[in-house]
């Protein structure tokens, strides 16, 4: 006889220590096991009647009474193993004293399964090993939580015992999917010529748009190391080098305050070109996503070729330069038709240069009174004063069955225009915000995201990647009252805006492109200033000095008047790229060892107190904290 692995399984209480592990245990541990033959999960139904030895750590025990089964797993699967007492009396006395988490070594012969006990939803299913002989190798205290079912754990507890959060499946098949890719990566730049050069963790530090780690000098008292954001000047440095095309699995550090999804350090895909244009860096991170999503992915990719947003375009219709593709819903500018109403709301936020847009909620005209209320207060945590709503119930006359506070206002000519406007169907709802620019299109492209997953419309199993090009080149910060980059400082402008640069700096266009997918940015990257004309007009448009310029970027300046190429690149993220293709809630799930949202490793228990005699030696004395 034998059972299946859906038999609930039996998972009592370890020993807290191995110290109380049963004498035939203890016994069975100082024999030396014979040489693995198998993983748990290679045997097929064409190796029945082989001899196999599997050694990894119990999934699961079922004692039946008078046959046990176990069920062993390793990184590569589970095989099912029964021991019978008529086959061997000292091996089935030990398996009654294994638990869930006990490392073993298990010998014996390969059988199919009786019939009608099969498992299809194992590889290995087919088969079971009917144990000749048992060693056990380590046994186990009782784990923190279930490492045999996928039950919900608090993250704090998976964080701080990670390395058993990844004997679970999905974390372990998460970081294998990971590794796969990156191999990927590498294989398909290596067969187009790019060189794998890796370059240093300890460097200067640099204005490039976060906070630096830093970290003290022993031989140079008072000076830092500062570990890099990315790579952006090597791999520049590398171009000028002559090297042509390089690629980096590179590590990156930023010391930033923490969101929820967001990491101290990260890695990143990181390439560089030579004898490029946006084209070209494009194209090849396109064909290289493809590949990656075709064969690693069971998500349908919703594009193929990936689409092209201009910037404009996409703040105009998604509110963001990330938008989600994975649904329609897009924003509605009706400023000039409102702008000019009765309504004062509509008509002050006109006046004061702001705007007035929307967004079609399917099915929201159903929506009770609380749960349109719940959107507005939904609105107003993104940053709205309010939202304005109109519905048309399913079972209503247009124009006179509309439901909307400021309908009264603007009249049922206005009210029907919005209706067509936003192609309502009945039983559909608007929802409208009156406010400035920057405002309108945070709040309304939090409010698709939120109605894209509310409404079921953003399809967990789709990957709607997109690039977003034509970004503008500078931005003002008015802190400094000085120009400041939107991307980064070495992104070249576009050709026909060079002469904007002295009339109109905002207005010029720049050769950067973002690549998204399903709301994400996953990667960006341009074409750079390779003249250093150019690249010190930029710094200076920034408000840096000769002095600054030459202290920060001294080395590339000076680079570049050494013969440096036209060149382009790009860094797309990976931890990002994995967490989607795995369905993962965060990118701490596609990491081995992340930190939490406090930047803390709760399982190192990084970052932790030092001894003074490491700081005397670092030149390193520590202020009092701040009076509280």
């Amino acid at each position: 006889m034998s059972a299946t692995s859906e038999t609930p399984a039996e998972t009592p209480a370890a020993p807290e220590t191995p110290a109380e592990t049963p004498a035939a245990g203890a016994a069975a541990m100082s024999r030396l096991p014979e040489h693995r033959t198998h993983t748990c999960g290679a045997l097929r139904a064409a190796d029945a009647g082989r001899r196999a030895v599997l050694q990894g750590w119990v999934h699961r025990r079922r004692d039946h009474g008078g046959l046990i089964f176990i069920d062993l797993r390793d990184r590569y699967g589970t095989t099912q193993v029964v021991f019978n007492p008529s086959a061997s009396a000292a091996t089935h006395e030990l398996a009654g004293a294994l638990r869930a988490e006990y490392v073993v070594s298990v010998a014996g012969t390969v059988s199919r399964r009786p019939s009608g006990t099969e498992n299809p939803n194992l590889p290995t299913g087919d088969v079971e090993v009917a144990a000749e002989s048992l060693v056990l190798l380590n046994a186990a205290r009782t784990p923190p939580f279930y490492i045999n079912e996928d039950a919900p754990v608090e993250e704090g507890l998976r964080l701080k015992y990670r390395y058993l959060d990844l004997r679970r499946a999905a974390l372990r098949d998460t970081i294998v999917l990971r590794h796969r890719v990156v191999k990927h990566m590498r294989d398909f730049l290596d067969a187009r010529d790019f060189v794998e050069i890796e370059t240093p963790i300890l460097t200067r530090s640099t204005p490039e748009g976060s906070r630096d780690f830093l970290v003290p000098s022993r031989l140079h008292a008072g000076e830092f190391y500062a570990l890099p954001q990315a790579p952006q000047q090597f791999k520049q440095l590398l171009m000028v080098a002559g090297m042509d095309r390089y690629f980096q699995i590179a590590r990156c550090f930023r010391d930033e305050d923490q969101r929820a999804d967001r990491q101290p350090e990260f890695t990143q895909l990181d390439l560089e070109m030579s004898f490029v244009d946006e084209g070209d860096v494009t194209g090849t991170i396109e064909a290289l996503y493809l590949e990656i999503a075709e064969r690693f992915s069971e998500k349908r990719l919703l594009f193929r070729p990936f689409p092209r947003l201009t910037y404009a375009e996409a703040m105009a219709r998604y509110g963001t330069d990330r938008p989600d593709l994975r649904f329609g819903l897009e924003l509605e500018d009706v400023s000039e038709l409102l702008g000019a109403s009765g309504f004062g709301v509509f008509r002050s936020a006109v006046e004061r240069g702001g705007t007035i847009k929307g967004i079609r909620v399917p099915g929201g005209a159903a929506w009770s009174r609380r749960e349109v209320d719940q959107l507005t207060e939904l609105a107003r945590s993104f940053g709205a004063k309010g939202l304005a709503t109109a519905a048309w119930p399913a079972d209503a006359d247009a124009p006179q069955g509309v439901r909307s506070p400021f309908r009264q206002h603007v009249g049922d000519a206005v009210m029907e225009s919005l209706r067509q406007r936003f192609g309502v169907e009945p039983g559909d709802l608007i929802a409208l915000v009156a406010d400035q620019p920057a405002v309108t299109a945070e709040v309304l492209h939090r409010l698709r995201d939120h109605l894209g997953a509310r409404l079921g419309l953003a399809d967990p199993n789709v990957l709607a990647f997109c690039w977003v090009v034509d970004f503008p080149l500078l931005e003002r910060d008015e802190e400094r009252d000085a120009w400041t980059f939107t991307h980064n400082p070495f992104c070249a402008p576009k050709d026909d805006d060079v002469g904007l640069l002295d009339s109109d700096p905002g207005a010029a266009l720049s050769k950067q492109y973002d690549l998204i997918c399903n709301g994400f940015e996953v990667g960006g990257g341009s074409v750079r200033i390779h003249a250093r004309a150019l690249q010190q007009r930029i710094f200076g448009l920034m408000g840096y000095t000769d002095a600054q310029i030459e202290e920060q970027f001294g080395t590339i300046l000076e680079a570049l008047e050494y013969g440096a190429p036209p060149h382009g690149g790009i860094a797309t993220g990976l931890d990002r790229l994995i967490a989607i293709m795995a369905s993962a809630d965060s990118i701490r799930d596609a990491i081995a060892f992340p930190k939490n949202q406090a930047a803390a490793d709760l399982m190192m228990g990084a970052p932790s107190p030092v001894e003074a005699a490491q700081l005397s030696e670092l030149h390193v004395r520590l202020a009092p904290p701040p009076a509280q």
